[in-house]
């Protein structure tokens, strides 16, 4: 018989063969034949514990009583189940027919095009950037030379902007129908390693991403799919309310299925859109700066005396404060053992972001602090809050020495006001790649949300001791945490008053990070499928 067992604790120091031995100890002379992790977290509250989801296996059935001490129940498996039966072969004909046209490869539109593909509709992504193989050669040359590929870089790309971040895949968004699990299956078929699978937390990893990326590339060209780089999406072309196609390097491609997947700084592509008279929406969103410390910090304070012990992953924060003048201030995209990285897509203006290797074990910890802001920061009209954003990177390119140098500055020099002579931080060497200059970061934003972010670092700093170090390392500036739009779609996922176009993922204002985007590709994937369904029947 096959168990689920919820809330399994040990002591995080035991082997996997000793909480083995205990766990079958509890299954009164049943034999455990297998076992198997669904879900692990840390708990430091009191006593250092792991916690486990565990499927397991017995030679016998338990009695209800036996379960319920352990928290048990009869396994249910949960799988995706495609809307098409790929598993039985009988995949969607689409012969006579116009192939979809997914416009970007970042996760939303990856994950929409395998589903079109394994269910036989062979679609064609359009990636404005290169192949990720030539991506990461375009941005280390960018980190060394200050040369920037504008459609090309941390932003655009295979693989979307989340390929060069952390690879974090966590999100609260409810699953019910098996989605997240094929997202997770997907990449760990495509090259992740398995623990994604059952990691409270999971992450990828920039490292393994770039290969996972590929692989899954391939898989789509297999299924019938195209992925064509370095060809941006200029224009789409309408008619009557529907989509008739889009413009490509002066090529129009016809089209009768176009989903938009373009990512949170495809500024060009809303600017176009809106000329279309597309049905848009400005939303809040938020700005800030990241910081850094020593990921040795943060690990004394998550694990006391236990930092440093080899069971134990690089700690991890998440927090929130409520400013006295209503600002809302958190952390986002906490990088443990990361760096930072200077993410500019645009000339002469610079944004930073956060990453991590798989292994998560370089020497700082760094974190975006956001302040959230609205209409009233950034003023009326559907791109105003893009043009406030592309106003504060402005401010950072020549805050930085208008040479794609990232401004820095240390925590006590922004909150004294420091205006000239800056000193580098004592105790935190910055982990960007690219070139720095020291600058007053503080005149990036109003005196408001500068005040914000300073009691909001003096909270934090009560939250986890040393966090508001004088010595701690600001660069800025983060400006795209999320998309400053919102393409409004109806209940099929498709544009108000355009149909055959469906807004997808972050770019869109449906989703905040890799996996949310990934689920958002596939449920878009998912209703083209059934409206195709529909017409046969």
């Amino acid at each position: 018989m096959k168990y689920r067992i919820r809330d399994f604790k040990v002591d995080f120091r035991l082997t996997e063969d000793e909480w083995l031995a205990g766990l079958e100890k509890k299954l009164s002379g049943q034999k455990l034949l297998s076992c198997k992790i669904l879900r692990k977290s840390v708990d430091a509250r009191k006593n250092l514990l792991f916690v486990y989801h565990l499927l397991i296996e017995t030679n016998g059935r338990l009695s209800p009583q036996e379960l319920n001490k352990l928290n048990g129940e009869v396994y249910t498996p949960e799988k995706y189940q495609l809307p098409c039966s790929y598993e039985t072969g009988q995949q969607l004909d689409q012969s006579g027919n116009l192939r979809p046209l997914v416009i970007g490869s970042g996760p939303a539109g990856l994950f929409a095009g395998l589903i079109l593909a394994e269910c036989g509709l062979k679609p064609i992504i359009f990636e404005r950037g290169e192949a990720v193989e030539k991506r990461a050669q375009s941005i280390a040359r960018y980190n060394q030379t200050g040369e920037l590929n504008t459609e090309s870089n941390i932003q655009f790309g295979e693989g979307g902007a989340g390929t060069f971040s952390d690879g974090k895949l966590n999100t609260g968004v409810k699953d019910a129908g098996g989605r997240r699990s094929k997202v997770l299956e997907t990449f760990v078929e495509a090259g992740a390693r398995e623990n994604i699978l059952y990691d409270a937390k999971p992450h990828i990893g920039t490292d393994y991403l770039i290969q996972v990326v590929a692989n899954m590339r391939k898989k789509i060209e297999r299924l019938g799919g195209e992925i064509r780089f370095e060809s941006r999406m200029d224009e789409i072309i309408t008619e009557n309310g529907k989509i008739k196609g889009i413009m490509v390097k002066g090529e129009r491609i016809p089209a009768e299925i176009v989903i938009l997947a373009i990512g949170h700084s495809a500024r060009d592509s809303f600017k176009m859109l809106l000329t279309k008279q597309i049905v848009m929406e400005s939303k809040p969103f938020a700005v800030g700066l990241r910081v850094e410390h020593k990921q040795s910090l943060i690990d004394q304070n998550q694990y006391g005396r236990y930092a440093g012990h080899p069971h134990l992953p690089a700690a991890e924060y998440k927090l929130t404060y409520q400013a006295e003048n209503g600002r809302r201030v958190y952390s986002f995209c906490m990088c443990p053992g990361g760096r930072v990285v200077n993410s500019a897509s645009e000339k002469g203006r610079l944004v930073c972001n956060g990453m991590s290797y798989e292994a998560r074990d370089l020497d700082n910890a760094n974190s975006a602090i956001l302040i959230g802001i609205d209409e009233k920061d950034y003023g009326a009209g559907i791109l105003a809050g893009m043009e406030y954003q592309r106003q504060l990177e402005e401010k950072a390119f020549c805050l930085g020495g208008s040479n794609y140098a990232m401004p820095v500055e240390r925590y006590g020099d922004f909150k004294s006001g420091c205006k000239a002579g800056f000193r580098p931080s004592k105790g935190i060497e910055s982990s960007l790649e690219c070139k720095i200059s020291y600058a007053n970061l503080r005149s990036l934003f109003t005196e408001d949300m500068n005040q914000a972010l300073v009691e909001a670092m003096q909270n934090f700093g009560r939250k986890i001791k040393g966090f508001d170090d004088e010595e701690a390392l600001l660069t800025g500036v983060e400006s795209r945490s999320s998309s400053p739009v919102r393409i409004l779609r109806d209940g099929d996922y498709q544009s108000l008053n355009c149909q055959g176009l469906y807004p997808c993922g972050e770019g869109a204002g449906y989703a905040g990070g890799i996996m949310s985007a990934a689920l958002d590709g596939i449920k878009v994937a998912e209703k083209i499928i059934e409206s195709l369904i529909r017409k046969k029947e």
